[in-house]
């Protein structure tokens, strides 16, 4: 939590809208779509998902969690990151990205996967996939994908990233 951004487990209440902003924040409605299904029963992992509130209690950005495995290896996949368009660059995402992976950490999870922007996710600690020996099925820029172990007592298991079926791969 920032003096700005409050953060916490999505609700129920919070799916109308967390829509709003996947439909404001992405190109397409498909990429909103992605989201939803991703949020729907067989990705939703109970307090990895989290929501961004300004001080009077408005949901202005969201990031979840869900899970994947590299190779046999558990792990968590970070999905989209989405903000209302008036809020983007404030820190309203990295906030809800930071309290995302403290939870995963707390609850003993080891591994996160992210596919994104090499200018943002290095940040919060994510490193190229590849210089893991992890891969995925896409043709994708080798620094769009990346890997970050949440325990560095536990190095990154090697192998191909599996995700959740909404994913479609």
């Amino acid at each position: 939590m920032s003096n700005r951004w409050i953060t916490r487990g999505e609700t129920h209440a919070d799916i109308p809208a967390v829509r709003e902003i996947d439909l404001a924040a992405f190109d397409t409605p498909l990429e909103a779509d992605l989201v939803d299904a991703l949020r729907a029963d067989e990705g939703w992992i109970d307090g990895l998902n989290i929501v961004t509130t300004d001080q009077a209690g408005e949901v202005v950005g969201h990031a979840l969690l869900t899970r994947c495995h590299i190779g046999d290896t558990p792990a968590l996949c970070l999905g989209p990151v989405a903000v209302l368009p008036g809020h983007q660059r404030t820190g309203a995402g990295a906030a809800a990205v930071r309290t995302a992976l403290e939870a995963a950490k707390d609850r003993g999870e080891r591994f996160v996967t992210v596919l994104g922007h090499p200018d943002y996710y290095p940040r919060f600690g994510f490193t190229r996939a590849s210089a893991h020996g992890i891969r995925i099925t896409l043709d994708v820029p080798d620094e769009a994908m990346m890997a970050l172990a949440l325990d560095p007592g536990h190095p990154l298991p090697a192998g191909t990233v599996r995700y959740a079926a909404p994913f479609g791969i």
